[in-house]
């Protein structure tokens, strides 16, 4: 579910949850905790990755429409947990964005401090407002911080999902690279910035990401307000017919193969 890879003080964490890397409560807990670990095991940086081809999918629509409110909001609380600690983490968090990351996948890589993305044919975005959810500040703020607000209001508002090279152009991402060299490109930058005077490094960093902690510090009406908005009957809808597209690719996906 979640490998950790040590580069000497620099650990990836590795999703490995198949076929897509989707987001579900088991899966972020266990995130939220490596990130916290980490710094107290010694490691000076982190690298989040998937696997070639696919950062991550998003959560997990299919099997979180099972459940029922109690665990989809501890299923919102591990998911605004992580974003937390991503976001006051006092080592430098770069995102080897491996392949597609629409949704709850693009949304982990806002709070990073640099994301590297595969070149060719693969999307990044915030398509929610698609299957009925919409964003609250703790995550359109960081969108806003990166891309500025036309576009951020664009890309939200439009649910839009961006190719590569129009991700990279915006700034949504910060550099392209070739699908096996993602993660050591990624590297690289985080070894660029260990080679600076850490303190210097550190200090500054921190305060350069103030806003961005203060976004999901504040936001703490998020949680609750997903959840209701989650069972309502508009979005409960979108997510069936997500469900449902889902059900008839995978179907025609094995019809494939046979």
């Amino acid at each position: 579910m979640l490998a950790r890879i040590e580069h000497e003080s620099i650990l990836e964490l590795r999703l490995e949850r198949p076929p897509a890397n989707a987001l579900d409560t088991e899966l972020l807990a266990a995130l939220r905790s490596a990130v916290e670990a980490a710094p107290a095991a010694g490691f000076e940086a982190l690298v989040l990755s998937g696997r070639e081809g696919l950062f991550s999918a998003g959560l997990d629509v299919p099997a979180l429409m099972r459940l029922d409110r109690p665990g989809i909001a501890g299923l919102w609380r591990e998911f605004f947990g992580l974003l937390r600690a991503l976001a006051a983490s006092p080592v430098p968090v770069a995102a080897a964005v491996t392949g597609h990351g629409p949704a709850g996948g693009a949304v982990l890589t806002l709070y990073c401090d640099y994301r590297v993305m595969a070149e060719g044919d693969f999307r990044i975005g915030l398509n929610e407002v698609r299957v009925g959810l919409s964003l609250s500040e703790a995550i359109y703020g960081p969108l806003r911080l990166l891309v500025g607000h036309r576009q951020a209001e664009r890309l939200a508002v439009g649910g839009v999902l961006v190719p590569a090279p129009e991700a990279l152009r915006l700034g949504l991402v910060d550099e392209l690279a070739p699908p096996g060299a993602v993660v050591e490109r990624a590297l690289d930058y985080l070894r660029g910035l260990l080679a600076l005077p850490r303190r210097a490094m550190l200090a500054t960093r921190a305060i350069l990401r103030a806003d961005l902690v203060r976004m999901i510090s504040l936001d703490r009406s998020s949680e609750e307000d997903v959840v209701g908005l989650w069972f309502s009957e508009e979005t409960q809808e979108a997510l069936g017919a997500l469900v449902a597209r889902l059900a008839d690719k995978s179907a025609a996906d094995g019809r494939k193969t046979r």
